[in-house]
Order: C-alpha cells, then structure tokens, then sequence
C-alpha cells in the first residue's frame, strides 16, 4: 500500500507531521480526519517534485490549504466583527454557510480578507465543519473563535453564537480603545517635554557653557548648573551610548518578559503600581468576565471555556489565578472559593460569581459583572486623565525651569562680578 507524508491541524490549531499508508491522497485525508486530524498538505512518500516523480494531487478542499501554505492569508482584527456579523446576518436570513462565506468573499477589497474567505468556503466545501475550517487559519481566529464556533455548531445556533462573538469583540475593542486613550495624554507630553528639554540642552546649553568658561575664568560653578552640563555635554558628543543603552534596556526587558517569572513579574506591577494600577485591574476583570461568560453562553463547558480564559487573558498573574480555578472545579468544586484564595479577583467579583453559582446564571451574572468594571473602566480613565494632566505639567516645569534656573545662577554670579 502507498505511504503518504502529510501535515495536519488537530482540533486545538496545532501542526502535526506524520506519515499514513492509504490507497490514495483521498483515502489517506479520510484517514486523517477520522483522527481528527485536518491535512494542509499530502505528498507521496519519496516524492521529491522533480520531473518525471508522482506529482501530488491536491485533496479535496484544497483552496483552504493552498492559502494556509502560501502567504498565511489573514482577517485583521479590525475586520473581524464586522465579518462575523455578517455572516450571522446571511446565515440568519437562510443562507447557506458555503453561499454566505462566498457571498462576502466576493463584496471584500481587502486581499489578504478575502483569501482568508475563501480558504474557508474551499474547507466546508471540502468536508470540513466550519470550525475545522477556521482552525487551520490560526492568523484570523483564536481559540476563542474557533470554541464558540464549535459549540454553536453542536447546539445548532451557529447564528446566535456569531452574533454573540460580534457584540463580545465589539465591546473588546472599545475596552481596548478606552485603556489606550489614557496613555495618549501622558505619552504626547512627555514626548513633547523631552523634545524640547533635548533641544535645550543640544543648542542651547553648549553656548552657556562656552560663555561661562570665557568670563568666568575656570571659577566653580554651582552644583545644579555642573550637572546640567555635564548632561547636555554627555548629549552632545556620546549621545550614542544613550541611544545604545536604551537598546540594551529595551532588549532586556523584552528578554525578561518573555520568561514565566519575568512576565509575571511585570504583570504584577502593572496591577499593583499606581495610577495605572486601577485601570489594568479594571479591564482585565472586564475581560475576564466578559470571556468566559460569552463562552459559557455559547454552550462552551466551563473546564474548557476557563483554559481558553487563561490563553487569553492577556496578564500572566490573572492566568496564573485561572488556572488554580480551573483545576479546582476539575476536582469537583464550585469557581467562587478558588477565586477568592487566589486574590487575583476583587471581593465584589467573587461574591457575584458565588451568586451566579447558588442560582444557576453565572453566565448571566458574569455579564454583568463585565458590565460594570467596562462602566468602571470609563470613570477610571476620566479620573486618571484629570490626575495626570497637572503631574505632567509639574513635570515638564521642573525640567524646562531646573535648566533655566541653572544657567542664569552663574549669570547672577558674573553679573555681581561685573558689577564689582
């Protein structure tokens, strides 16, 4: 019997290799799937695509995997919602799933889009089910996604579940745009701040410098004006082992956190340093919430919604809490006690969950609680918003006016001496 190589998706997106004897290419895909493995490519063992060798054949369903073979096509996350959407709009209407995922192959301009949708129109139409179909384009879906996806085809409210996921990306991206207005403001004036404060002490301090040595004769200079410059000599001719530092530091911190205990670490401190503090515990709870509740409502069991939780939560210390949770209720208890020994989770978090639990609506209830931290996370942007702005223009006082302050302290000096 033939051998044939192949690589395949399983269930949870990962790649597997391997070899399998099948009468043909068609066969040895049978094969696989009945595995539960999704082939992107077969060959014949031995097949070194040189002329006069078997050539081959793409199986069924090939579009899917050409497209995952060559390029990686994928849906940006901005065009994610609005494709889910409408697709539960088209499904919604009667649609076929193949006709729907045409349908909105053809209206898209977007290229890297539109190949996407159509490997996953090639993949149902290969045999696969929509969420196999989505699995092998891990660029585009999570595990999320692809989750939800499964759990509405099973129940048979594949539309429902879509829509859900729309309005659940929806109100992420908007959490997200939220946390991330309240780092423009600070970010813009210390930009602005070292903009100016470098532009002092290239230009302008240099010349203080060269006066004070022609008039004042060597003489000692206050301590405020020797480290300025001393700074803006540093600037002026080794500015290059500043900008080497600073790429050391960066390299180093991406190097620490990409370790468990460095991740953890700096997650840690985003939660517990103030002023962000409150706002990255705010919408970390809202997401968490937000995740698992959508999953559950989705008909997701909850051991697996709370490992998806823990893939995509975003903070090492949250995941590290959902974890002691999830191999809780694994050994047969309820989610509020191991949420409140890790405290990882705010009080009112834990008592609504325990709520939820008694009777029988956490998924409900976890929406609500995401409800409120999303509200809590507008106040807590507001509120940091009003702190910062008048820290920053402390800020920037002090540099600007600690410069001028230290060059017109030998002027004074000169001044008396001339005087004198």
């Amino acid at each position: 019997m033939p051998s044939f190589n192949y690589v395949a998706m399983d269930s949870q997106g990962k790649e597997q290799k391997g070899r399998i004897d099948a009468d043909d290419q068609n066969d040895a895909q049978s094969k696989l799937k009945e595995r539960g493995l999704y082939p992107t490519s077969i060959n014949a063992a031995g097949d070194s695509g040189k002329k006069g060798g078997a050539k081959s054949r793409k199986p069924k369903g090939g579009g899917a995997m050409n497209a995952l073979t060559f390029g990686s096509p994928k849906i940006r996350a901005k065009q994610l919602p609005t494709f889910t959407r409408q697709l539960a709009t088209l499904l919604d209407a009667g649609l076929p799933l193949v006709r729907a995922l045409r349908t909105l192959e053809r209206q898209e301009k977007d290229v890297m889009a539109k190949r996407t949708m159509a490997a996953l129109a090639d993949g149902v139409e290969g045999g696969m089910t929509f969420s196999e179909s989505l699995a092998q384009q891990r660029k585009s879906f999570d595990k999320l996604f692809v989750n939800m996806v499964r759990a509405g085809e099973a129940s048979g409210a594949l539309e429902q579940v879509l829509n859900r996921l729309a309005d659940y990306m929806e109100k992420a991206a908007r959490l997200r745009a939220k946390v991330k207005s309240a780092l423009v403001y600070p970010i813009v004036v210390l930009t602005i701040a070292l903009t100016i404060t470098s532009g002092l002490m290239i230009f302008i301090v240099p010349k203080f410098a060269k006066m004070f040595d022609e008039m004042l004769g060597g003489e000692p200079l206050p301590a405020l004006t020797e480290f300025v410059l001393g700074v803006s000599n540093f600037m002026v001719h080794s500015w290059y082992w500043g900008i080497l530092g600073a790429i050391v530091l960066f390299i180093g911190l991406k190097a620490f956190k990409s370790t468990a205990f460095g991740s953890y670490f700096l997650d840690l401190v985003a939660i517990k340093m103030p002023p962000f503090s409150g706002l990255v515990m705010k919408s970390t709870v809202a997401r968490f919430c937000a995740t698992l509740g959508t999953l559950m409502q989705s008909g997701v069991s909850v051991l697996n919604a709370l490992i998806i939780v823990r893939d995509t939560t975003g903070n090492a210390v949250v995941s590290k809490a959902v974890q002691v949770v999830h191999d809780a209720v694994k050994e047969g208890e309820n989610m509020a006690k191991p949420m409140e020994q890790t405290r990882a989770f705010p009080i009112m978090v834990v008592s609504m969950v325990e709520v939820g639990e008694e009777t029988g609506a956490l998924p409900e209830m976890l929406g609500r609680i995401a409800k409120v931290y999303e509200d809590e996370v507008d106040m807590a942007v507001e509120a940091m918003t009003s702190l910062i702005e008048p820290f920053m223009i402390v800020i920037l006082g002090v540099l600007i006016g600690g410069i001028v302050l230290a060059m017109f302290m030998p002027l004074i000096k000169l001044i008396d001496t001339l005087g004198g």
